[in-house]
């Protein structure tokens, strides 16, 4: 079973971007019944994957696990935005700044992209930094859909633009929940690596591998 993985930081840490009551809602209730609902359905089919992407991939564009992808999807996502944001981190570097000032400019204008992509995006999903070999873009996924089902594309960074992950600190205004975010909370330390991934430099992010039943259930408890 797939466990819900710890912050990298305190709840009240992403603030005033992210409250600490959004953090709590979001990671304990929504990031977990997703979680839920994977652990749910693998058990009713007798099924031990080896990784949450092997999940996603699987069941990517088969109409009978289309509840399944979902949630793995959503799960995964979930965990990579976590993992994509830092309250303390530094400015991008290394080859992965170079490539943005070559496909965008400068930073400036990658923000602006990012932000008004993100803003003009309908309904719920995803907005993202890709690499698609060297390659920065930007790029938008609806609802659950993720970059794993895309071929030749690395995720660097991800936001959230689901209503639930800034309605209770921003409201309806997505756009400003954007500027914020990007100033403040991208892990360029994380897109970097993802980046240098992407050249066949390391390995790409990893969701954590599903632990033992009795594990689960004891840090469901302690939890």
């Amino acid at each position: 079973m797939f466990a819900l993985p710890d912050l990298p930081y305190d709840h009240a840490a992403l603030e005033p971007v992210i409250s600490r009551a959004t953090m709590h809602l979001h990671h304990e209730k929504h990031h977990q019944t997703y979680l839920d609902t994977v652990n749910r359905l693998l058990s009713e089919a007798a099924r031990s994957p080896a990784s949450l992407e092997d999940v996603v991939r699987e069941a990517a564009g088969d109409t009978a696990s289309k509840i399944l992808f979902n949630n793995a999807a959503q799960a995964w996502n979930h965990s990579f935005f976590w993992a994509a944001m830092s309250p303390r981190g530094p400015a991008p570097s290394g080859a992965l700044a170079a490539a943005i000032d070559r496909d965008f400019g400068s930073l400036t204008s990658l923000k602006a992209r990012f932000v008004d992509d993100g803003a003009a995006h309908f309904g719920s999903g995803w907005i993202w930094l890709a690499a698609e070999g060297g390659a920065v873009k930007v790029m938008s996924t609806h609802d659950g859909d993720d970059l794993l089902t895309h071929s030749g594309l690395t995720p660097l960074l991800a936001c959230d633009l689901w209503e639930h992950a800034y309605y209770l600190d921003h409201k309806n205004d997505r756009k400003a929940y954007l500027s914020a975010w990007f100033d403040a909370l991208p892990n360029w330390t994380l897109a970097r690596q993802q980046y240098d991934a992407a050249q066949g430099e390391g390995e790409a992010w990893l969701h954590p591998a599903p632990i033992a039943q009795n594990q689960g259930t004891a840090a469901r408890t302690a939890r």
